[in-house]
């Protein structure tokens, strides 16, 4: 058993997260993340309304009796998201960890402090880390460029930010970007971090709520596998390459051009129906990190979570320490 900070914090059995996944975070996914001994993140969003947060709370509740955590995606939107409610439900359903991603988690810490939670915030650089902890946060999840989502504008990969934050932070850290395996888990460790956050890994599960092609895709794909988009824009993110994203890339590229010229193409709502839900691997723009060139099968969570704990032991307690002499 590998036992850390996070562990001891946050009262889960290995020092593994899966974090907030816009329309994976569900009931399924995250009670066979807390029965397999990890840490799995609900995302608040995914639910229509604040109500139906509370039912897929209590949903979760029903299939485990481990800890869990929900996630706040704090982003501007088109349509006014009602965060106060959601935070209500969230804390009135007595979830004990939150994490926030996106802006400044300010603005939505005195609820969940006054109501015992604690936060995990996500963080692309050192500089906005440190903002965090400042305001007050329990925890920070720091992305490498190498994650899917929003990397952030710096392009500074894991193998440096991690050290750095755990150089400048007080809190306890949790590395993300590009981790898979449990030789990931292991690295994140030895640079400074108590724990791993990974993503891509448990979207190629058997619970995850996603076509089975596309988990197939993530298998098939390589580390090259991934497109920048957005950056023209201010607001990088990392996708899976294809022919979708590649057109976005190439018209964001274009003088003059406005995300209004790609937003059918880039839509949220498009990618989810098309490509996570049916199946259509050229549907829409869907997300995944460079991680998925460490993705060689699809398997149960538990089977996954239980293969990366036994590498991390393994490499631990008998091959790194054997290289001592």
């Amino acid at each position: 058993m590998i036992r850390t900070e996070f562990t001891e914090t946050f009262g889960v059995e290995h020092p593994l997260l899966c974090g907030g996944m816009t329309g994976l975070g569900t009931a399924e996914l995250i009670s066979a993340v807390a029965n397999a001994g990890a840490l799995g993140f609900l995302t608040a969003l995914t639910q229509p309304t604040p109500e139906d947060l509370v039912k897929e709370i209590a949903r979760t509740r029903d299939l485990t009796d481990k800890p869990f955590g929900v996630n706040l995606t704090i982003l501007p939107t088109i349509q006014e998201v009602p965060y106060a409610e959601y935070r209500a439900a969230i804390a009135e359903s007595g979830v004990k960890v939150v994490e926030t991603a996106g802006s400044s988690p300010e603005p939505h810490l005195p609820d969940f402090k006054a109501a015992g939670i604690k936060v995990i915030h996500k963080a692309t650089s050192v500089r906005h880390a440190l903002s965090a902890q400042r305001k007050g946060v329990d925890a920070i999840s720091i992305d490498g460029f190498e994650c899917a989502g929003h990397p952030g504008e710096d392009d500074v990969p894991g193998l440096v930010l991690i050290p750095a934050a755990a150089r400048a932070l007080d809190i306890p850290i949790i590395a993300s970007g590009g981790l898979a395996t449990g030789s990931g888990l292991v690295a994140a460790l030895a640079l400074g971090a108590c724990a791993a956050n990974m993503g891509t890994r448990f979207m190629a599960v058997d619970e995850a709520p996603i076509h089975d092609n596309v988990k197939q895709q993530i298998v098939a794909n390589d580390e090259r596998s991934t497109q920048l988009v957005f950056r023209e824009f201010g607001n990088t993110a990392r996708v899976v390459k294809n022919s979708v994203s590649t057109e976005i890339a190439e018209i964001s590229r274009r003088p003059g051009a406005t995300f209004d010229d790609i937003a059918a193409l880039a839509s949220g709502q498009r990618g989810r129906s098309e490509v996570l839900g049916k199946g259509e691997m050229e549907g829409g723009m869907w997300w995944a990190g460079q991680a998925q060139g460490l993705i060689h099968e699809v398997g149960s969570t538990q089977q996954v979570v239980d293969t990366i704990i036994a590498e991390a032991t393994e490499l631990l307690g008998t091959t790194l320490p054997g290289l001592v002499r």
